[in-house]
């Protein structure tokens, strides 16, 4: 993959911006969408020489002055100004470029939350989207797709080299969208495992990843997804909750986003729901080997 993380993110925002946002024309003759480098410069308060470089990549050591202009004129978002700080960082060599211990066991504090969700369609992933545990309202969503059949499962592997993914998912480009950019947030600041997953999906599917892949944009985490499940279509809406810890492990929780997802999950004649099951836990007490360490 590459390695212009910082210039590849500052060029994606800036492609992102309307003209009008920024009181420019947005003409019919634009060749490339978003701002101008030209025009991004002037809000700034940069050279639009500099601009070109840092977005080539043939300067990797802005100011803190300038990376704070250039996210204020692209009205960059909190968790975005702190990507990029931390982009910023990783560039000048600030984070050690490999990972710890791919961690797969859970804290028993985290798998008793998951038994108080049982009638609730959750689970806990790492930064490779690994499925480590989930109720058992989430293996009736997701059992009938083969989503969990590996072991460990992982969300982002089988959205891309699954065909049935795409039957799952209507929406499935949106989906495939965010947990690319979620792979890529983490590569850029380092994290070799997930570095190592971009460059498998990238030989093995080829441009259906690495269209979304190389867009550099952050994951929203927050959204709705649409189930084509076969006891009906639903409409889930999920929030995702960093746990607490070195783990970088997190807990996805979904909701019915409409009436006939909440009437669907609810009715007792089709679902295990309402048993008293306690959670999947995967790979329990298992650390991946951890990869040679370059700093």
């Amino acid at each position: 993959m590459g390695n212009n993380e910082l210039g590849a993110f500052l060029r994606a925002r800036r492609e992102a911006v309307p003209p009008e946002a920024v009181g420019f024309p947005s003409g019919a003759r634009r060749r490339t969408p978003g701002l101008r480098r030209a025009e991004l410069a002037t809000v700034a308060g940069v050279s639009v020489d500099y601009l070109t470089r840092l977005e080539q990549g043939r300067d990797r050591h802005p100011s803190t002055e300038i990376l704070t202009a250039l996210a204020d004129a692209l009205s960059l978002s909190p968790d975005e100004r702190i990507h990029l700080h931390r982009l910023h960082k990783a560039e000048a060599g600030g984070i050690c470029p490999s990972a710890p211990p791919l961690s797969r066991t859970l804290r028993p504090t985290v798998e008793a939350m998951l038994a108080r969700l049982a009638h609730t369609p959750a689970l806990v992933v790492n930064q490779l989207t690994e499925i480590l545990a989930h109720t058992p309202a989430y293996a009736r969503l997701a059992g009938p797709f083969g989503l969990l059949d590996d072991d460990p499962p992982n969300l982002t592997r089988y959205l891309f080299t699954d065909p049935r993914a795409r039957d799952a998912f209507p929406g499935w480009p949106e989906v495939a969208a965010e947990h690319a950019a979620d792979l890529r947030a983490s590569a850029a600041l380092g994290d070799q495992h997930a570095a190592h997953l971009a460059d498998e999906l990238s030989l093995t599917v080829g441009t259906a990843f690495t269209q979304h892949y190389a867009k550099a944009m952050l994951p929203a985490r927050v959204g709705t997804e649409r189930w084509a499940h076969p006891e009906g279509e639903l409409l889930l809406a999920y929030e995702t909750l960093t746990l607490a810890g070195a783990d970088d492990q997190r807990m996805i929780v979904y909701v019915p986003a409409d009436e006939a997802t909440t009437a669907l999950l609810a009715e007792p004649s089709r679902t295990s729901l309402h048993e008293n099951a306690p959670p999947r836990v995967s790979g329990r007490g298992v650390s991946a080997a951890q990869p040679e360490r370059w700093c």
